[in-house]
């Protein structure tokens, strides 16, 4: 992994994350440990309303964290109930953060190719319906990181578990003087967290 990113993680705090926030995690983690127990891929598909921002933290997050953890077979994916595009504080959010991103398509919705390691595969980040045939269509965890996609969407096509786990929302502070400071923070909740599921899963 790039040098920036290494120091981001060793300064994140997974002893700290609240009992309340252990016990949303865990069906997460539940799940994740069954699929090693069980040999089998494991497929997360984070989804938020907008696919735009939390919906990708994660993403990104949770893959950079089965890397870190060294779990195989881990293939995290993002959607939304609507497509948009990815709001650009989030790459660059991501960037201070020590991944590497370039644009791969410069389009009204722009997709990127996000890397965390010169040798690992990049994240591929784009706005899209959570049922985008870019994602998996079956033998998936559906993720939930908002409450408004958690509570309008209640039934996820080919989900085999629904898990809510969700964050407030950073675009709140867009326009604000605390706007790059409420993205660094959610990414590192974020990020935290996603660190915390795997490092529970083969214990």
């Amino acid at each position: 992994m790039y040098k920036k990113l290494i120091e981001v993680i060793s300064n994140l705090d997974i002893q700290n994350i609240s009992k309340e926030r252990k016990t949303i995690l865990q069906p997460l983690i539940d799940y994740i440990k069954e699929k090693v127990c069980n040999q089998e891929k494991i497929n997360l598909n984070f989804i938020c309303t907008h696919n735009s921002r939390r919906s990708h933290f994660s993403q990104v997050w949770a893959q950079v964290a089965a890397a870190h953890f060294d779990i195989s077979e881990v293939y995290c994916y993002s959607g939304g109930t609507e497509e948009t595009a990815l709001f650009p504080k989030l790459t660059e959010t991501l960037k201070n953060q020590g991944f590497t991103i370039f644009k791969i398509a410069n389009i009204d919705n722009p997709i990127y190719a996000i890397k965390y390691s010169d040798n690992n595969l990049p994240v591929i980040g784009f706005s899209k319906k959570y049922d985008n045939p870019f994602n998996p269509v079956s033998a998936f965890a559906a993720i939930m990181t908002c409450s408004q996609a958690d509570g309008g969407c209640p039934f996820i096509l080919g989900a085999e578990r629904r898990i809510p786990v969700t964050f407030e929302d950073p675009k709140n502070s867009d326009n604000t003087p605390e706007q790059t400071q409420a993205y660094e923070e959610r990414s590192l909740q974020i990020a935290t967290e996603m660190f915390y599921v795997f490092s529970q899963v083969k214990k």
